[in-house]
């Protein structure tokens, strides 16, 4: 079965557009309005071997709080419905990410439980017009509209573009490994469900 999904989603302050392939080669085509959210989200494409779709439009204008957020919403629900009933997958992922003078974790459980852990603060406020604050609003709304437990920690670092960077390549990494095909029919569980 082909672990594939398409999500639409058009509110009063944005339209957006996903495509996600789990089983794909990492290739990307990103059009988000939020040049800094293109990058972080073809890396994630690229060290996680998704291939992935998004095009998006939002009022920036006011700023990019919305749109960032309900990308957000619409990955998670894309990986979701790409995993069906979340089974015959490994469920969990994690990835330690280095990158120069930063190291992040990133552990994932597919459990269908959405929670997040963000512990990654930076001190630049801006990085181009991205306001940093919002990469913890992303991955609010990844995980729960994905059904993820999302743990993220910043272990050391000062670059603030280096520890987003290093998150959305450790999100791919840890992503990948959790949605492995394992030999099992449904859910790896001991409830038999998730």
């Amino acid at each position: 079965m082909e672990r594939k999904s398409s999500i639409a989603r058009k509110t009063a302050e944005t339209d957006i557009e996903i495509q996600l392939d789990l089983d794909g080669s990492g290739k990307s085509e990103i059009n988000t309005g939020v040049p800094f959210l293109d990058h972080m989200l073809t890396l994630f494409s690229v060290h996680g071997f998704f291939d992935l779709y998004v095009r998006a439009e939002g009022d920036t204008e006011v700023d990019e709080h919305h749109t960032v957020e309900d990308i957000g919403i619409c990955l998670g629900q894309a990986i979701a419905r790409a995993l069906v009933d979340k089974g015959g997958v490994a469920r969990y992922g994690s990835s330690y990410l280095p990158m120069d003078e930063t190291l992040v974790r990133v552990v994932v459980d597919i459990s269908n439980r959405p929670f997040l852990h963000y512990d990654a603060m930076v001190t630049e406020q801006k990085l181009g017009t991205f306001d940093t604050a919002l990469a913890k609003e992303f991955f609010r709304a990844v995980s729960q509209h994905g059904g993820l437990t999302l743990h993220i920690d910043l272990l050391h670092g000062e670059n603030g573009h280096h520890v987003i960077e290093a998150i959305f390549k450790g999100f791919g990494r840890a992503m990948n490994s959790a949605t492995t095909e394992i030999e099992m029919k449904g859910a790896l569980s001991s409830k038999g469900c998730l």
